[in-house]
């Protein structure tokens, strides 16, 4: 059996644990220098520095590309509507060049290239202002003229010249006369 320990024999042994035990406080730091703080803290901002140019270039670039498109798209947005366009052109051209011609004939070919160019307006949503017995609407049609007539007042009598939408938006407004109350 063991006898237990004095009280000098346990105070030497806790202090032989403390200082057998790693210290924090004790241990000298190894603090880097000055200068390797400052060459990291250089590369750090190198790397910062490098990252911000390499975003601004790439930033340039979309720009650029993007008012590139954009131009092209401007020069070009019309392309496929001009192409459509060429049969109607060719149809005209070749009713001129027939000799001889009959007024049924030339009829018939007038006809036949309006039905074409109504599919390409058609195709590109193009849409006709024939606003004949409608309300009158200034955001559609120019008022060319008032006459007293039995219709209702500001209601369209006549149309002189049809209008365009182009999706909604007004190409070309309609030319009416316009109704107005007989006086007397």
């Amino acid at each position: 059996m063991e006898e237990p320990m004095s009280d000098q024999e346990t105070s030497q042994n806790q202090t032989e644990t403390i200082q057998n035990q790693p210290s924090d406080h004790h241990a000298p730091e190894v603090m880097p220098s000055l200068e390797e703080l400052l060459r990291e803290a250089e590369r750090k901002a190198q790397e910062h520095y490098d990252a911000w140019m390499y975003a601004k270039a790439e930033t340039e670039n979309v720009r650029r590309r993007s008012v590139e498109e954009v131009e092209k798209a401007r020069k070009f947005a019309i392309e496929s509507f001009a192409r459509e366009l060429l049969p109607v052109k060719d149809a005209l051209e070749m009713a001129l060049a027939v000799e001889n011609a009959t007024l049924e004939s030339l009829r018939q070919g007038v006809e036949l290239t309006l039905k074409q160019l109504t599919s390409v307006f058609d195709k590109f949503h193009i849409q006709e202002v024939n606003p004949a017995g409608e309300k009158f609407d200034p955001n559609l049609h120019d008022a060319m003229a008032m006459v007293e007539s039995e219709q209702e007042p500001n209601t369209v009598t006549q149309v002189m010249q049809k209008g365009y939408q182009l999706h909604e938006r007004l190409l070309r407004p309609a030319l009416v006369t316009v109704a107005k109350a007989k006086q007397g």
